[in-house]
């Protein structure tokens, strides 16, 4: 086949894995000479980091021939789509070819399952090792590893691949069981468990060696030893979102669990996608978009809002994310008694529980009334939403008029959402 129409092929067989952020990797450049590429910088990018910076990656598979039949893959055994399957030789020019013309700064690749586990993940890692070992590549590389694939080649994965990431595929045993039966879910935890030994012996070590590092001269830039490096960008997984009956509830709950069992850097949430020939066990229509939105707020307040999963879908709500409001101002207007917040006195952790203030926002305020009581323009100069902030915060010369809960206009206008007339 040719090398255009099979990129084309798994370069479209890859759009459904979500996780492909590039930051938190090792810092490599090819200054002096040195390699090729690095992990800094944007090229012709389409897609955003967490931490805001543009990314592109060489998004493909391996192949798309697998032989596990999971219901919910368009890349499933039984699926009727064109099959096709790089060399390894390929992937290593496509992703240089690329990387020279500045139109990616790095390789996310997976693969279906062919002949087992280890003999797909020796082709993954092998692709790998050829572009760091043999052509000093330094730009940012994505793994999809196989969680029945061995230790060993896990381990040898994480040698040269800035994140590893392992699907978890549904947030529930039941749900794997039914539509994806020949998934192992103990063996997915237990392949993520290994990671986290790995990644966390690796920082350990690094911290090892920056205390052994000896004392510099004035003026000399201090040597240090240098520290294996395992996965630097930690791991990540995702999850499919509305293919089964798990509500948000079962969801956040599998994801917390996940964020402190394995120190995951990131959950990503996939909505189901409706593929043809569909088992008559999925779904005919894909759930709303706007739910996936949501939970991916819902990920953020637990990672850097001190929220808990419970508090955010507790069991009264039905265990679904309201999708006219979000889930910081949900929380907040089922809490009337918590508000309002006074800037000038409330601790971070509840100023982080006000609608429209960010982290950056409450660090910023935190820091400005040191000096002098915060007043209500104090807001719109660090341009939060303050018609969210206002009802819910007390200012030098500002106080609410009313309690804020369930009948306050702002959620009365929140839940107003558009519906299609009818058209005869």
């Amino acid at each position: 086949m040719d090398l255009n129409a099979k990129l084309a092929i798994l370069a479209d067989a890859a759009k459904y894995d979500a996780s492909c952020a590039s930051s938190g990797g090792t810092a490599r450049d090819s200054l002096a000479g040195r390699g090729i590429g690095s992990n800094d910088g944007m090229g012709i990018c389409h897609s955003y980091a967490p931490d805001g910076r543009c990314i592109s990656l060489l998004k493909v598979l391996l192949t798309n021939f697998c032989q596990y039949d999971c219901l919910y893959c368009v890349n499933r055994v039984s699926s009727n789509v064109p099959r096709a399957r790089f060399a390894i030789d390929e992937v290593v020019q496509l992703t240089l070819d690329f990387y020279r013309r500045n139109c990616i700064e790095g390789l996310f690749l997976s693969s279906g399952i062919i002949r087992s586990p280890d003999y797909t993940m020796e082709q993954v890692v092998e692709v790998a090792r050829v572009l760091r070992e043999e052509h000093d590549f330094r730009g940012y590389i994505h793994l999809k590893s196989i969680p029945e694939a061995s230790p060993e080649l896990l381990h040898k994965a994480g040698r040269y691949a800035d994140r590893l990431s392992i699907n978890i595929e549904l947030p529930t045993e039941q749900g794997l069981a039914r539509l994806a039966p020949e998934k192992d879910g103990a063996a997915i935890r237990r392949s993520m468990a290994r990671l986290r030994l790995h990644i966390d012996d690796a920082r350990g070590e690094a911290r090892d060696a920056a205390r052994a590092a000896p004392a510099s001269l004035p003026g000399v830039r201090p040597t240090r030893a240098r520290a294996r490096s395992f996965a630097a960008a930690g791991q990540s997984t995702q999850m499919i979102v509305g293919a089964d009956a798990s509500d948000d509830a079962s969801i956040l709950a599998t994801s917390a669990q996940l964020y402190g069992a394995y120190r995951l850097k990131r959950v990503y949430y996939s909505a189901f996608s409706p593929i043809p020939d569909a088992s008559s066990s999925l779904p005919l229509q894909a759930p709303p978009l706007v739910r996936e939105h949501r939970l991916y707020q819902a990920d953020w307040l637990m990672r850097f809002y001190g929220y808990e999963a419970g508090e955010i879908a507790p069991p009264g709500s039905g265990g679904m994310l309201s999708l006219q409001v979000d889930p910081k101002l949900a929380w907040a207007l089922a809490h009337p008694e918590c508000f309002p917040v006074d800037l000038n006195l409330a601790p971070r952790e509840l100023l982080l529980r006000v609608p429209g203030l960010g982290v950056k926002a409450v660090d910023r305020l935190l820091l400005a009334r040191r000096g002098r009581r915060l007043r209500a323009d104090d807001l719109k100069r660090l341009r939060v939403p303050t018609h969210k902030v206002l009802p819910f915060v007390v200012a030098a010369d500002h106080r609410p008029a009313g309690v804020v809960d369930a009948r306050h206009p702002l959620a009365l206008g929140a839940k107003a959402a558009p519906q299609q007339a009818a058209l005869f």
